[in-house]
This record gives C-alpha cells, structure tokens and sequence, in this order.
C-alpha cells in the first residue's frame, strides 16, 4: 500500500502541497489529476523522495520515505516528467546501466535487459544512441528503466506523453495488465487516459484534495449525467406552451430545448428518477404527439466535471 500522510510542501510563502492525505491499495490505479500549479508534480516528487516535504510523509510498503528511503524506494518504480536519461548511451546500454543500478548481475541481468526491451518495443532501436531517437522512443526508454526491477510501486508522471496512438494504447494495456499485482499511481492531463487505466481518481486544485471517487463516480456528478438526448418532429403549431406541458408530465424534471429546425427539435430531458429507462422517455414523448428521431442517454464527461471541480474553490 502506498500511504500519503498529511503531506505539505512549502516555497517560502507559497503553499504548493496542503496537508493532502490518501492510500493506494494493492491492484488499484490511481490518476492524480489537477490543474496546471495545482501541486501534481511536487506531490509525486515528495512520495518518491526526491523532494522532501516540510511536513508530514509517505509510507510505500511499510517503509517511510522520510525516515528510511533507501528501503522505500527499492520497492518502487518511477517515470518522472521529463525523465533525464544518458543521451550518448544505447538503449541497451543505458538499460543495462539501470539494471545494474537495480542489483541485477551477469546472465540475470542481460536476460532483464532483454526481457524489457521486448516489452517495452524498443528491438528495434536498441543499439541507437538515446540523443538520435524520436520524443516517443525517449518516453519507452524511461518508461522501460522504470520497471526494469518489477517493482511493486508504481509511480508514474505523464507516462504517455509524446507517444503517437498505438504507442499510447500498448502503454495503457501495459499499465492495466501491471496493475493486476501493483499498486500503481499516475499523472496525467489526459482524460480519456483516466478513463482507460484508472480505477480511482484524485483531484488537486490550489494544494488541496478537492474530489477522490471513481471514474464513474465523478461522471455522475455531471448535470447531464443520465438525461436523454432525442430529436423528435413536432406537430405544425407546436410552442413554447407545448413545451411548458411536456415539463409536466409525470417522471420529467426538465426538458431543455437544444435546436429547433421546422418543425424538428432536439431536446434534452431530465428524468425525475434515474431509474427512469428508455422505453419509459419514449412512452412520455409519444403521449405528447412527438415523433421520435432518435434517442440516446448521456453520460457525463470528465472534462467538464474537471472543470466544474478545478473552478468552484
């Protein structure tokens, strides 16, 4: 378990991380997500122990990263944002040099090597200077030393950047096969990647934990969470009135008129109850002589609950 307790960073007057607390078990994903100077980066620095906090600490594994580090960080992998990395070297001599770091020796060690560099899809430029490769290929190479050892902990900053699509989605599949028997903590201002790795979000904003919930959780925090999207004809003659009379019609909250085309609106109705489903919105539009186009539920969006989030403190 990775444990964060109290932790506070200060810069002289300035507040960067503020008393901000939580654990990360066994199997879980967590996207630690916030604003730019929102404190993402400190935080991440202050748990892997290269930054010292002014107060409070983190514990990974048992082990206090203030008061016994060496032993917390063996058991810890970590992708930094702009990871450095020997530009003169090879790849594979610069993975070589991490494994070594890492207490690998000999055959063990070049069977790590190998193993990584296969995982990591970096066959094909192993033996090129790291100063010649693309951004991309940079980002494997850090993403690859930072698991050379098959670490327990995970901590990861902006482990996609730079890579183009296909490179994005064999990280994440690598990260969600990981994740089976790590604990693994990433930062990102990629959404969708929250969406497709994570199994837990926390938001940061001025310093402090302002949301933890679950993906799912954070959509449905959304206004527009579980309201349906339809487009219907109208009948000739239909107004405003009509609209007030489709308002109160049992099980409706709201209807909100989007677009209106002719006689061709679209409409976004929300439900008294969630529980409401589909059949139910059509029955409710069909008895108000509207013809149904199409109809689909919305889900919300994690940009815009961000957003709503980030800006109400």
């Amino acid at each position: 378990m990775i444990e964060v307790k109290n932790l506070s960073k200060f810069f002289g007057q300035i507040i960067a991380v503020d008393d901000i607390s939580f654990n990360v078990g066994s199997g879980e994903v967590l996207g630690f997500l916030g604003p730019n100077a929102a404190g993402k980066s400190t935080t991440m620095r202050m748990i892997t122990g290269f930054l010292p906090p002014t107060l409070g600490t983190a514990v990974i594994g048992g082990y206090d990263i203030v008061e016994d580090p060496i032993k917390a960080r063996r058991f810890m992998g970590y992708l930094p944002e702009n990871a450095p990395v020997y530009g003169d070297m090879t790849v594979s001599s610069f993975l070589r040099f991490c494994a070594e770091i890492r207490g690998f020796k000999g055959r063990n060690k070049q069977k790590k090597v190998e193993e990584i560099i296969e995982k990591c899809f970096l066959s094909d430029v192993k033996y090129q200077s790291i100063n010649t490769l693309s951004k991309g290929y940079k980002q494997r190479v850090c993403f690859a030393q930072s698991i050379i050892h098959d670490p327990k902990y995970l901590i990861m900053d902006e482990p996609t950047d730079g890579l183009d699509p296909n490179q994005k989605h064999e990280v994440r599949t690598m990260i969600r096969e990981m994740a089976r028997e790590k604990t693994i903590v990433l930062s990102t201002h990629i959404l969708e990647e929250v969406d497709a790795v994570c199994t837990r979000v926390v938001i940061i904003a001025r310093g402090k934990i302002v949301a933890d919930d679950t993906p799912q959780g954070l959509k449905a925090r959304s206004p527009i969470h579980g309201t349906f999207r339809v487009r219907v004809e109208a009948l000739p003659g239909w107004s405003d009135k009509d609209l007030d009379s489709l308002r109160q019609r049992p099980g409706v909250k709201e209807v909100e008129l989007l677009s209106k085309n002719d006689n061709q609106l679209d409409l976004r109705i929300y439900p008294l109850d969630q529980q409401i489903n589909a059949q139910q919105v059509i029955g409710i539009l069909t008895a108000a002589n509207l013809t149904i186009s199409s109809l689909s539920r919305e889900e919300g969006r994690l940009d815009s609950v961000f957003r709503m989030i980030t800006t109400s403190i």
